[in-house]
């Protein structure tokens, strides 16, 4: 039977070829727009660890004196870490893991002599790093606590990086200069790269960036070396970024069980109430929190508010395409009233004429959502020829193809339920007398 109405739908469309291709027109302009930034959305706003994104967090402590004013424009210095609140939640070992970092970028030196000297960006961290956010390795492994408290001069490159500097993804136990220090290479990590880089500094850079190196904190540190990162000090500042005055870290915790973070929350409380004891902090000890990976990227403001009005709008968009579609359908059902009396008198029921019709305004659908994935592709490729930081991933993924088509499929059927309604309640005998 679905073959036999599918028949009438092709006949039906080719019979009128001009309102056949207004609709798939409109429905494909709708999609289009509509999916272009959806799916832009949809990048900007997936989680970027699924499977270990429930057991991270990110503490907050405020050491900041109470005269101290915030300024709108600047970063807010609590959005970091001091060093020594966060070698203080390091040596606690509350979590099941956790790791202080900064971003930090160095001039690479290639192997070869002939190549010229470039800068990279990675990140300065702690053991837990590797495991708290699994990474993986294609050779060597990362460094333990032990290295950390060592400040051993060590180093774990990316693949892409130990390919451009050795030529192979195995360099493991070579030596690279990074900016004026040579650090041995103990891991090279498989290409990783969440979106965004949730982990990061609030002020750096979230989208299509990836870190290149990873160098013992304490390491870098005691070297020295640049920090890309936001450093804020409510004192003046010396270049001492062990300092209590100065937030620069970020810290993440994994915690695998909702008592581990209730315990957590607890002992940021604790912690922030002894140091206002001490005389370390002015604040009150609930100044402190926890925070978790979707609450941290709801802090970091990834999504404009522009691209939000500008999802809406094509939403918008689509839902005039829509009501255009539907006076189209009207229009186009009820012409065939006399079709609809003849089948009605030779014995078909409401419910058959229902289908034909809801068969008809799917397969319009489908060839509009075709059509909306070519405007979609297209509205992509002209994102990813601007500037901004998320340009290049306005890929559209599996998921959001196939809801291009059932988007399209479900508005045309919603669009054809209406004239379809109208067309089922025609009166046979009205109509036959004027064939």
């Amino acid at each position: 039977m679905f073959g036999y109405y599918l028949d009438l739908a092709l006949r039906s469309l080719r019979r009128n070829q001009i309102l056949t291709a207004l609709m798939v027109l409109a429905i494909g302009l709708g999609i289009g727009a509509s999916m272009t930034m959806m799916t832009v959305l949809h990048v900007m706003s997936a989680d970027p660890i699924p499977d270990r994104s429930g057991q991270l967090f990110y503490p907050h402590l405020d050491p900041t004196p109470l005269d101290r004013r915030k300024n709108a424009l600047a970063p807010d210095p609590t959005d970091n870490m001091t060093w020594p609140d966060a070698m203080a939640l390091l040596a606690a070992h509350r979590g099941t893991r956790q790791a202080a970092m900064s971003g930090g970028n160095l001039v690479a030196h290639p192997e070869k002599v002939s190549a010229n000297p470039f800068t990279i960006d990675g990140r300065y961290t702690t053991a837990d790093f590797f495991a708290m956010f699994r990474l993986r390795f294609v050779a060597g492994h990362a460094w333990t606590a032990t290295d950390d408290t060592a400040r051993s001069r060590v180093v774990v490159l990316s693949e892409a990086l130990s390919r451009t500097l050795f030529g192979t993804d195995d360099s493991a136990g070579r030596m690279v200069q990074l900016g004026e220090h040579t650090f041995r290479v103990i891991g090279v990590t498989a290409p990783w790269a969440p979106q965004p880089m949730f982990y990061a500094d609030a002020a750096a850079h979230k989208f299509g960036e990836s870190d290149q190196f990873f160098l013992p904190l304490a390491t870098a540190v005691d070297l020295k070396l640049d920090t890309s990162g936001n450093v804020s000090s409510w004192k003046k500042f010396s270049g001492d970024l062990t300092a209590s005055s100065v937030t620069w870290l970020q810290f993440w915790v994994q915690l695998d069980k909702p008592d581990q973070v209730a315990a957590y929350r607890r002992f940021l409380f604790d912690y922030s109430a002894q140091q206002k004891a001490l005389g370390v902090y002015e604040r009150p000890a609930d100044s402190a929190r926890l925070d978790s990976l979707r609450e941290r990227l709801v802090t970091l403001h990834l999504v404009p508010d522009d691209l939000r009005l500008q999802s809406w709008l094509a939403l918008g968009f689509l839902m005039v395409c829509m009501v255009n579609i539907v006076a189209l359908l009207l229009a186009k059902f009820l012409r065939r009233s006399g079709e609809v009396s003849v089948r009605r008198a030779l014995g078909a029921q409401r419910r058959d004429i229902f289908v034909q019709f809801g068969v008809e305004s799917a397969l319009i659908g489908l060839v509009g959502g075709g059509l909306g994935l070519l405007l979609a592709q297209l509205g992509l490729w002209g994102i990813r020829r601007r500037p901004d930081e998320y340009a290049q991933l306005a890929q559209m993924d599996t998921a959001m193809l196939l809801s291009t088509f059932a988007l399209a499929v479900v508005a045309s059927v919603l669009a054809g339920l209406l004239p379809a309604w109208r067309a089922c309640h025609i009166a046979p005998a009205l109509q036959l007398k004027t064939l």
